[in-house]
């Protein structure tokens, strides 16, 4: 499996890194320091908890039409470059070409399918806190990793079962979905509330969830994620909010966001896909999200990065 992964930072840097690792024809699009910090000393995938992971010589480029055609694009991108993303990698995507995107929120899929016809597009989520901590090296915080994806018509396809058996093989968790849609939606819930409250109160998930007024806010951003999907048709419990809570008490203490670490560097955040996701999708189907409206509107300072603020 020639494997292309069109955005090298923490998930995209971090998944096809593990990949490369065990030998999987893999291919990085990078950018800027980390590609040139790649190319001379590869990739680095740092975890104080499970030991350092080196790729001595990965295979990486600014332009992703000199790797050609692939059987698979992981689009690991911010938000905001996803339509950038989808052109860039056409000259390498062929007839039988997936295209998967680990990237946030709900919506992206739409975009990719805006370009390629739906049957080549998988959808997946990733669960991992890691973060670039310098060129060519990817941070992760914690030993959470885990992939879940799957055919959006449900049926477990050659494909599929194939990048399972390579995630396995890389020793990530992985797991095809029958509905990955509602699979889409839980990790959105859980991200929703996790990158609201860390960048709004500058903090990791353990001061927050220790706090009760946090606590509180954490589960009503939670809870309208859940109220907003339901209306929208997806088949989460009516009581996943707690659910999610409890699951935040599991997490370590140290984790945080990439919206977090993207507002302390000054970076563009992706609240309006995240926060403003849930709004935008909330009024379409008459909830109201004053929670996930007060994230945006306290961040919408910083949401263009803070070259932006004047």
């Amino acid at each position: 499996m020639k494997i292309a992964v069109m955005g090298s930072g923490g998930v995209g840097g971090f998944y096809g890194g593990r990949l490369a690792h065990t030998g999987c024809d893999v291919h990085f699009v990078a950018r800027g320091a980390h590609l040139a910090a790649m190319r001379e000393h590869g990739l680095t995938i740092e975890n104080k908890e499970q030991g350092d992971i080196n790729v001595a010589h990965v295979n990486v480029t600014e332009d992703p039409s000199t790797i050609g055609i692939v059987d698979l694009v992981i689009i690991a991108v911010k938000l905001k470059d996803t339509e950038a993303a989808a052109l860039a990698v056409k000259p390498i995507v062929g007839p039988q070409t997936a295209l998967l995107s680990l990237q946030n929120g709900v919506i992206k899929d739409d975009i990719l399918r805006k370009h390629y016809p739906a049957a080549q597009i998988m959808g997946g989520v990733a669960y991992v806190a890691t973060h670039v901590a310098r060129p060519g090296v990817i941070l992760q915080v914690g030993p959470m990793q885990r992939v879940v994806f799957g055919e959006y018509d449900g049926k477990k396809s050659a494909r599929a079962e194939a990048l399972l058996a390579a995630l396995l093989a890389a020793g990530i968790k992985a797991e095809l979905s029958g509905d990955i849609r509602r699979t889409l939606w839980e990790k959105y819930t859980f991200l929703v509330g996790l990158s609201g409250t860390t960048t709004t109160m500058r903090t990791t998930i353990g001061p927050i969830r220790a706090h009760p007024r946090a606590r509180a806010f954490l589960h009503s951003l939670f809870a309208e994620v859940v109220a907003v999907g339901r209306a929208h048709g997806v088949d989460l419990p009516a009581d996943y909010a707690d659910d999610r809570l409890k699951f935040a008490h599991s997490v370590p203490a140290t984790m945080t966001s990439s919206m977090h670490h993207d507002l302390e560097r000054g970076n563009p955040l992706e609240v309006e896909w995240l926060a403003g996701g849930v709004v935008t999708l909330g009024e379409a189907v008459g909830i109201a999200t004053p929670a996930n409206r007060a994230v945006w509107d306290i961040l919408s300072l910083y949401s263009e990065g803070r070259t932006a603020v004047k």
